[in-house]
């Protein structure tokens, strides 16, 4: 994680004051004034680092060619579109800029997620310029020549991770057809797998149970099968009510039983953004991502050498963002990306008001 040096000396003085200040007599008014001071003071240049879009024209705009927009919680919530996206969206192209959606969801494919756009009235958007991390997984193993070894994976993941492998000509097992099973766990009871299982792909599953981990387990740990995981996601959007448990769920499950860490092909891993540079050619410091998880979108962004922006409209909010703990800073945030064309914004800081 990115901690710049100003940081690091704020919270070096605050760690410092806050030793010295248990030394200091209660009855000593001025002394407790002066470390409050000092403190505030602290805390005020740690919230300065991240700055509030205000001039997007200058600070932004201006700046940018490319956007790669995270999708849940940037675009839409669930399956409700954010208002006033698409207007946005082709303001951004009139003015020549070119976008891309870079998603961690791995539950659809890269035509999957074509008919979701079209289904939510962005059918504007091509198919080439959509990127899941279930496309991500499959490329992963295309670099890699997985293919030439003639091992199949086991997926534990829904149908976007499938219809990825079927496109490379990868053979795999698991999967939704895994779905409800259960493992024989009476006496001597065992579960055999397929020793040409090579890979376990662990993407987002709503039918994840017993039978899979498993099956991921044996096929890592005796099968010396590689283990790759889509994501890391903490939670995500299933719908606009609330949070739902993400992938890092599922994939905590296999490390926590296999002893192993996983190859991790979506945000923040650099997969993608490699991919996309060596494809269409990317200039990196005309590129900006924009999206609302601040350790997979901006880490995404600030460890990869793009310009970062952190959007309100989905998991992370300004009280986090702003937290003198929070060590992952984009270089702006806003409301919704709708503030890309905002005249000017009431504010030029990261303060609260």
């Amino acid at each position: 994680m990115r901690v710049s040096l100003a940081v690091r000396s704020v919270l070096s003085s605050s760690l410092l004051l806050a030793s010295g200040a248990r030394a200091f007599s209660p009855r000593s008014a001025a002394n407790k004034k002066a470390a409050s001071r000092f403190l505030s003071s602290a805390s005020t240049q740690l919230r300065a680092n991240v700055l509030k879009l205000s001039n997007p024209q200058t600070e932004l705009l201006d700046q940018v060619d490319i956007f790669i927009f995270d999708c849940d919680g940037v675009i839409w919530r669930g399956d409700s579109l954010i208002d006033g996206i698409p207007q946005t969206l082709q303001k951004l192209r009139d003015a020549g800029k070119r976008c891309f959606f870079v998603t961690n969801n791995s539950t659809k494919s890269r035509a999957g997620y074509k008919k979701k756009f079209d289904s939510l009235g962005l059918d504007s958007v091509p198919a080439e310029e959509i990127f899941s991390s279930s496309f991500a997984a499959a490329a992963y193993l295309e670099q890699t020549n997985f293919k030439e070894t003639n091992k199949k994976v086991y997926v534990i993941g829904e149908v976007g991770i499938c219809q990825e492998l079927d496109l490379i000509g990868v053979e795999y097992i698991g999967g939704p057809d895994d779905a409800g099973k259960q493992p024989e766990m009476g006496p001597c009871g065992r579960l055999e797998i397929d020793e040409d299982v090579g890979a376990v792909i662990v993407g987002f599953d709503r039918h994840v149970n017993y039978y899979k981990i498993q099956y991921a387990r044996l096929a890592i740990n005796e099968n010396n099968a590689q283990f790759i995981a889509t994501n890391l996601d903490a939670v995500t959007h299933l719908t606009d009510a609330q949070e739902w448990a993400g992938n890092g769920s599922m994939v905590g499950a296999i490390k926590g039983c296999t002893g192993q860490e996983p190859t991790v092909v979506g945000k923040p891993s650099p997969l993608m953004i490699d991919y996309l540079e060596s494809k269409y050619g990317m200039d990196r410091s005309r590129i900006c991502m924009v999206g609302d998880r601040l350790d997979t979108d901006i880490l995404f962004g600030s460890d990869n050498g793009l310009k970062s922006l952190l959007v309100l409209s989905g998991v992370t909010s300004e009280e986090k963002l702003l937290n003198p703990d929070n060590t992952i800073t984009p270089d702006f945030y806003a409301e919704t990306i709708n503030d890309f064309f905002a005249a000017r914004a009431t504010s030029s800081s990261g303060t609260s008001s």
